[in-house]
Parts: C-alpha cells; structure tokens; sequence
C-alpha cells in the first residue's frame, strides 16, 4: 500500500492546523513512519500566507520546523487525494462533512479523537488569545500526534 495521505484542517490554515502538520511530520519522521502530510482550510482567507508568527515562534521553541508551509484553502480534490482528513473542531469537522461527496465523508474525524484523554475533543483556536493558547494547542497536538502515528502504525505498517 502507498503510503498515507493525513490532510489536517482548520478555519484558516494559518494556526493549528500549520501546527499540527509540523508536529506530525516531525514526530512521524523521528517515528520511521512514511506519510504525506498537508494542511489546509475550510476558509481561503489567509490563501498564501505564512503560518502565524506565534504558531511559529511557540512551535520552532519546542523543535517544530514550519518551512514551506503556506496557507491554502480545502479544495475538492483533497476528499479523494487524502486517506485521513482531520478537523480541529467541531465547526470545520461539520464544514467539511458538508463539502465532501457523502461517500468520502468516512475519511473525515475530528484529530482528537486520537487523543487517549477522551474529555477533550477540540483543539481551541489560539488565534484570538495569548502565547498560553499556542502552547495548550502544542500540547493537544503532540499528544493527538502520538495516537495517530500508532494508530497509522498498526494500520498501514
């Protein structure tokens, strides 16, 4: 099988879901794990641009790379393209459950949900906050990484 293609999504591409895509392909990596990892989102409002300069700042303090990332938007060829679309929340878990034919909605969960501690299902939108919010996202990120990369493990190895 080739490998698999984790497409991870948020509102605008610009903070958790350019934090996720560099915690994954990192973690995937040290992990000898073979994947495709993007990101996007559900919102083209920040098309072209850079992740977040906190994102950045709180992702390179704990040895994330974000180099080549731009933000992009969800497009229609991402639902047959990728094995595994995961949604930060519930808002854009429902956005893309809305964009995607219905016999591809089955590639679509939300990314906590490889998370062990089952009362969080929603990484929070920093955007809005202060540097404490970027490290909380950082935090869910690395642990949701973790379950993933077993689960891909066990599925595709």
């Amino acid at each position: 099988m080739d490998k698999p293609k984790v497409l991870f999504v948020c509102l605008g591409n610009i903070c958790r879901s350019p934090t996720a895509e560099a915690v994954f392909r990192h973690r995937a990596g040290r992990a000898g794990l073979g994947v495709y990892i993007d990101s996007a989102g559900t919102g083209a409002w920040h098309a072209g641009e850079l992740p977040d300069a906190r994102a950045q700042s709180a992702g390179k303090a704990r040895g994330y790379s974000f180099e080549g990332q731009t933000a992009r938007a969800v497009i229609d060829d991402d639902f047959e393209d990728f094995d595994l679309i995961l949604a930060m929340d519930q808002k854009n878990l429902k956005n893309l459950q809305m964009m995607a034919p219905n016999h591809l909605c089955s590639k679509i969960q939300l990314f906590l949900e490889f998370l062990n501690d089952r009362s969080v299902t929603e990484v929070p939108d920093p955007y809005y906050g202060g540097p404490d919010g970027f490290e909380h996202v950082l935090d869910l990120i690395e642990a949701a990484s973790d379950g993933l990369i077993a689960e891909i493990s066990e599925n595709y190895g």
